[in-house]
């Protein structure tokens, strides 16, 4: 899938919505860190599943929260590298 499909995603005013619910939702923090006792701003709000040209219109998949986390840089890192794909 191309990259302005997922620009077009990402800049659209549901996402930023979305993303600043989920974020306060969080509280602010990294929900892998906050999970081992760790105080560690988050940085990204993840989708879990993987956006694909097949699920980047379905809203039960982009803006759903339970298919998002709010991660630091580095856990979000980690998440990208292990599954092998850049953000």
């Amino acid at each position: 899938m191309s990259e302005g499909v997922y620009l077009q995603f990402y800049r659209s005013q549901a996402w930023k919505n979305c993303r600043a619910a989920y974020f306060k939702k969080a509280g602010g923090l990294c929900e892998r860190c906050k999970a081992k006792g760790l105080i560690v701003p988050g940085d990204a709000v993840h989708h879990k599943t993987r956006l694909t040209a097949d699920n980047i219109n379905d809203p039960n998949i982009t803006l759903n929260f339970d298919n998002l986390e709010l991660l630091c840089r580095s856990c979000h890192e980690i998440e990208h590298r292990r599954k092998g794909r850049r953000y």
